[in-house]
Formats: C-alpha cells, structure tokens, sequence
C-alpha cells in the first residue's frame, strides 16, 4: 500500500484538509483549475509589469487593439509567437500578430 502522500508546507493548512475529502477525479479537476488559474495570474502579472515599464508598441497596431496594448510572446509547442495583449475589464484578450523572432 502506498505511503500517505504530506501536502507541501506552503500550502495554508485548510486546503491539505479540504483535498484529502476529494475523490481522485475531483483531485484531478481541481489540479486542471490550479493550473489554469497559475498561468492566468502569471499573464496577469506580465501585464502588469508591461504596462508599468515602457510601453511602446510597434506602429502597425491594428485598429482593433487599443492604444494600451502590449506585445508579447507565447511559446506554444516548442515555437514562440508574438500576440497583442490587454486588459478589458476583468479579461485579458489577445490578438495574434505572428511567430516571433528568435532574438525575441
């Protein structure tokens, strides 16, 4: 029988507690919104660290993407792309520019 997994000592107490009562597909479900949840904040952040530092932007802005836009780049299967990003509410929307240089 397998030895009784210890929750990471970062973890507040209370959610080690809450997920030992979960089944493994709501362990599993769960694991999906932490992740998901992990590289929402992580855009977040890069937004805003965008928006406090320069915020220059290539002149052939598209119509569509507001002034306030930032570029950045994704890295998608091992290739890297360029995409306009910024806040629209409590959204963070994007547009595809094209795949990104490799000095990117």
């Amino acid at each position: 029988m397998p030895e009784e997994l210890m929750p990471p000592a970062t973890l507040p107490s209370g959610i080690a507690d809450e997920c030992s009562a979960l089944t493994a597909d709501q362990l599993r479900e769960l694991a999906k919104y932490a992740e998901s949840l992990a590289e929402y904040r992580e855009q977040e952040a890069r937004l805003k660290a965008e928006d406090e530092s320069s915020n220059e932007a290539p002149d052939d802005r598209p119509d569509d993407v507001p002034a306030g836009a930032s570029v950045t780049i994704k890295e998608i299967n091992d290739n890297r792309y360029r995409y306009w990003q910024w806040r629209d509410g409590n959204k963070i929307k994007s547009k595809y520019i094209g795949p990104a240089n490799p000095d990117d």
